[in-house]
């Protein structure tokens, strides 16, 4: 299992949502920017307190709760 010393919850702060070092940047939020904004440079502008290793915790984090369950296809409508 993965150390994610850099995800923190705290039911008082956002909600109880995995959040970066205790900072009001939500793990889910970090996902969106990441998207959002594929240049890290740009990203990294937008959001300076982000580091490399935050961005990389933020990933494996979401990777862990992702199921590899295979699911039938879906009926063509």
């Amino acid at each position: 299992m993965a150390n994610f010393d850099r995800i923190t919850s705290d039911p008082a702060r956002m909600n109880g949502e995995p959040c970066i070092r205790n900072l009001r940047l939500t793990v889910r939020r970090v996902l969106e920017a990441l998207a959002t904004y594929p240049d890290r440079a740009e990203l990294k502008r937008e959001y300076p307190e982000l580091e490399e290793e935050d961005i990389r915790q933020a990933l494996q984090f979401a990777s862990a709760y992702l199921d590899d369950q295979i699911l039938p296809p879906v009926a063509a409508r």
